[in-house]
Formats: structure tokens, sequence, C-alpha cells
């Protein structure tokens, strides 16, 4: 096993100028990441560099056996935590052979929102908390939880400490740094309320970069708990009962916002937000409807209400921001599963276009 890990960490940077850039892409369900890697002649700085790729449709549920060619467009590139020295990972979206988006690529109609000039004027701030459960493998139960039964009450959990409270850490530190180390604009981690629940922060990130990262960092860790023998769930509410669910709140700003008068320009946008509540509950998830009961912190799935400091509220605005008269809002409706392109472009396209 020692000559393995030697041979896993070897630095190939010695010996020649090739790397290695693993090419990541989302497949037919929306959430399942899909990867595999190639030899390139030289680094390179940015993804217009990199050629484009493609893989079998029809084994990710994309394209039909007889014709499944999709091809892989490189998008975004970060420094490979796992390879490490100058390898790579590639953020991708996918094409049919004619240069058509296949339905499940997000991003390309994200772009399109975030290249408008209006859009682009405002420099979009997105800060996501992103929520997620580990899971014991071989019984899928929360990690730390009796297999078949259930721990103590929520309350010890939350941003707890101890052998009791907290489990998962070196999983939870390990994403932490390959993050960092991959360019991810990771802001922090934090145990969560449900026992085996945590959050990982990426922002402030400008428009579809805080997609790019988001999946990305979803990828890292997977790769981890792969390795850890865990698995990681983005359901939005994995145990039912009185435990709480797992949302990716989304935190909002534009320059409007951030400048001087901003807290008028933030109830405006909040009130467009609320007239197209119904439409952006349906692109926020699946299952949210599970987690948006009106309890554990969320506002009902059906009710549209914002509030300073309300943690029971569609949209919450930070008492900071409230004094400031000016900065950001947090979006808590978004599940653990949503797909960061249509929720970062849904909240731009509704307050600015």
């Amino acid at each position: 096993m020692s000559l393995l890990t030697d041979l896993i960490n070897l630095d190939l940077s010695d010996s020649t100028e090739k790397i290695i850039a693993e090419y990541i892409w989302i497949g037919g369900s929306g959430m399942d990441l899909r990867s595999k890697a190639r030899t390139l002649p030289k680094s390179v700085k940015h993804p217009s560099e990199l050629p484009k790729w493609n893989y079998d449709g029809s084994s990710t549920g994309q394209a039909p056996g007889e014709d499944s060619e999709v091809i892989l467009y490189p998008q975004a590139i970060f420094r490979d935590p796992f390879r490490r020295g100058k390898n790579i990972l590639v953020m991708c979206d996918a094409y049919t052979p004619a240069g058509d988006p296949i339905p499940t690529n997000k991003r390309c109609a994200a772009a399109k929102i975030f290249s408008n000039p209006a859009v682009a004027a405002e420099v979009p701030w997105y800060g996501i908390e992103q929520e997620y459960t580990l899971l014991q493998k071989e019984v899928k139960w929360p990690l730390g939880w009796p297999v078949g039964g259930f721990p103590g009450p929520q309350g010890p959990y939350y941003c707890g400490t101890g052998a009791d409270k907290a489990f998962g850490r070196d999983i939870v530190d390990a994403h932490y740094k390959a993050c960092v180390y991959a360019g991810i604009n990771i802001s922090g981690i934090n145990g969560e309320v449900m026992p085996g629940q945590w959050e990982f922060q990426v922002g402030p990130s400008v428009g579809i970069s805080a997609g790019d990262e988001i999946w990305v960092a979803r990828y890292i860790l997977e790769r981890i708990t792969e390795i850890a023998g865990v698995i990681v769930s983005f359901d939005p509410k994995p145990i039912q009962g009185d435990w709480n669910g797992a949302g990716a709140h989304t935190n909002y700003s534009t320059k409007s916002m951030r400048d001087e008068g901003g807290f008028e320009v933030i109830k405006k946008a909040i009130e467009k937000l609320g007239h197209k509540h119904k439409e952006h509950i349906a692109a926020y998830g699946e299952g949210n409807e599970r987690r948006l009961t009106g309890r554990h912190e969320t506002a009902d799935i059906n009710t549209f209400k914002w509030g300073v400091a309300n943690r029971g509220a569609s949209i919450r605005v930070g008492r900071d921001t409230e004094q400031a008269g000016k900065g950001y809002f947090e979006d808590r409706r978004p599940a653990s599963n949503m797909d960061p392109y249509v929720v970062t472009s849904m909240i731009a396209e509704t307050t600015i276009l």
C-alpha cells in the first residue's frame, strides 16, 4: 500500500511537461457528477486553450444509443488537489455535435443571462451556503447515528465539538483545504443543526463563476467521501421528523445594493422575487416541499415573506444591511440539491431584467 500511495503522489513535473486534465460534467439526473481524464502536452492557463472532448451520452441518460455522442466544452479550470502539481480539474458543459446545448446543460442559459449588459453592469455577487449530510455507506444512515436508531435531539450539534457531537470532521477539513488548493473561493465551513450534517460556503463569487465553483466543490467532496468510504447526500430532507433539512441558502447583492441607498434597491428586488415565488420554487430543487414546511428555520413553501434577521422567512435581510442601509440579502428557499447555474441566473434575471 505504501508503494501505491507513493505512485499516486508521484510528482510528474520532474520528468515531463505533460499534465493530466480531469474533465467534469453533470449527468442526466442533473445531480450526478461524471468525470474522465486525458493527457495534455503542456500546462494551460485558460479554458480556450483546452480541446473539446466527447462522451457516451447513452450511458449517462443524455442521448440515445444510436446517436450517443455528446460534446464537452471546457469552461473553467481549477488546480487538481488529488493529483496536484500542474494537473487540473476542468468544469465543462455539454452540447450536441451540432453545437446545441443538451437539455441538462443549464450553464449555457445562465451564461447568456450573466453576459447581458444590464446584468454585467450590476456585478452580481453570490455567497452560497451548501449544506449536505454524510451517510454510513452500508446502511445509508447519517454518520455518527446508531444503526437503525436516533441520536439525542437537536441542540448540541450546531457548530459543536466533541466525539458525541461532531461526526466526519476529518472529511470536512480535507474538503475545505482541497477547495482552497483548487482555487475555489470557499469562505468557511461549520457543523449543522442535525448531527452528521455540515455546510460549506462559497463566495462572494461573481456571476457564472458561483455556479462553476459550487459544482467543482461538490465534485471534490464526492471524491473525498469516495476515499473515506462515506456517502454524501444532497437530499433536502434526508431524515423525516423533527430534524432540520438541508438547504443551499443563496446570498446575493448587486452594485446598486452595495452602494449608498442600496436598502431601497434590496426592497424592490425582494418585491420582484415575491411576484415570481412559484416560478422560483419550481426551479429551486427536487423534494424541497419536504423541507419547506414552515418549521426547522424555513418558511412554508406556499408562503412568501421576508424579514430582518428572520430565519423563518423566505428572504432574510441581515441586521448589518439594515443598519448600513446597503448590502445584501439571503434567499433561504433553495434546496441543497439545487442547480447553482439555475438559481443564481434566475435571481439575477428576476431582480435586474
